[in-house]
């Protein structure tokens, strides 16, 4: 193993179990604050949802690409490569369709009350289960059929090209096939992207607004302090912002790679910046989100009569 072979395996195990810890800790805390009975936000449904499914990126992608790194090649075979990659395509899916309902959600969430959107801010939360299960429906049929073209690592092949990635393989349709095949996947992506960019820009123009309005009122600094829903809001477009940013530049390097002969960097590259966002997002998420300090001490409080009672 040389030298640059250590320090990618160093960085994929460092990004993988920073983001596993991370995304675990805060799915057990939601799981944890419901079943001990306290209520939860609507978001936060959302929240556990997208959590979980960057777990799911995290496994299949970084476990498989550590072993590459370590030349650890020839482990998988047909079958297992294609249960990680389907894996791999459900829950970045996933990922991205969490990140746009939660985004419309809080959309919908923070529109001033009016005679028209009372009712929808009303009846949102009920559509969060729906949505939430046709999403998990959707992607797990949608992407059946990227597990067709998967192979392991030793396969071979001669009429169609063959793209490598360290540790499994993917036999490519003929271009007009591949491309075509590229659009149907992408055109999902594509509608939730430009979902999510519609709703952050609708939340932009409320909190710019309303950064107004405070201005414009002279009032004390206590009445003043920011709301709930404002901070939440800040929140969500920072970790929007962090995915859109990532997911663009990833999807760049994937649409090159899919004309070009796949290099070594290249699939390196790519598979770092596939996990970065669900390696990082936990941590925006504990760190600006005063909802999660209020859930963690909830449960500290709940514990801490028990262990005065065993002390005695």
């Amino acid at each position: 193993m040389n030298t640059n072979e250590k320090i990618m395996s160093i960085i994929f195990f460092s990004q993988t179990g920073i983001g596993v810890l991370g995304n675990y800790f805060l799915t057990c805390l939601f799981i944890f604050i419901y079943l001990s009975g306290y209520s939860l936000r609507p978001i936060d449904t959302i929240l556990t949802q997208l959590t979980l499914a960057n777990c799911l990126v995290l496994l299949p992608k970084g476990v498989p690409q550590i072993m590459a790194t370590l030349g650890l090649k020839n482990i998988l075979d047909d079958t297992g490569c294609k249960i990680i990659f389907y894996l791999h395509r459900v829950s970045r899916g996933l990922s991205l369709t969490m990140t746009c309902l939660l985004t419309v959600f809080q959309a919908i969430t923070i529109t001033p009350s009016s005679s028209s959107s009372v009712e929808l801010k009303a009846r949102a939360p009920k559509y969060i289960f729906p949505s939430s299960l046709f999403s998990w429906t959707f992607h797990l049929l949608l992407n059946v059929f990227i597990a067709l073209g998967i192979k392991g690592p030793r396969h071979t092949g001669n009429s169609t090209e063959i793209q490598d990635f360290g540790y499994c393989s993917y036999e490519s349709a003929p271009r007009y096939q591949a491309i075509m095949f590229s659009i149907i996947l992408s055109f999902p992506d594509a509608v939730c992207l430009g979902l999510t960019a519609f709703a952050s820009g609708y939340m932009v123009f409320l909190l710019y607004r309303h950064h107004k309005q405070v201005q414009q009122i002279h009032i004390s600094s206590t009445s003043a302090r920011t709301s709930p829903e404002v901070r939440a809001t800040q929140t969500i477009l920072l970790l929007v912002s962090t995915f859109v940013s990532i997911y663009s530049l990833n999807s760049i390097f994937t649409a090159y790679m899919h004309f070009r002969k796949i290099s070594l960097w290249l699939t390196q590259t790519s598979a770092f910046l596939t996990l970065t966002f669900p390696a990082v997002s936990p941590y925006l998420l504990i760190s600006s989100d005063s909802q999660v300090p209020r859930y963690c001490y909830t449960l500290w409080e709940r514990k801490r009569p028990h262990s005065t009672l065993a002390a005695d």
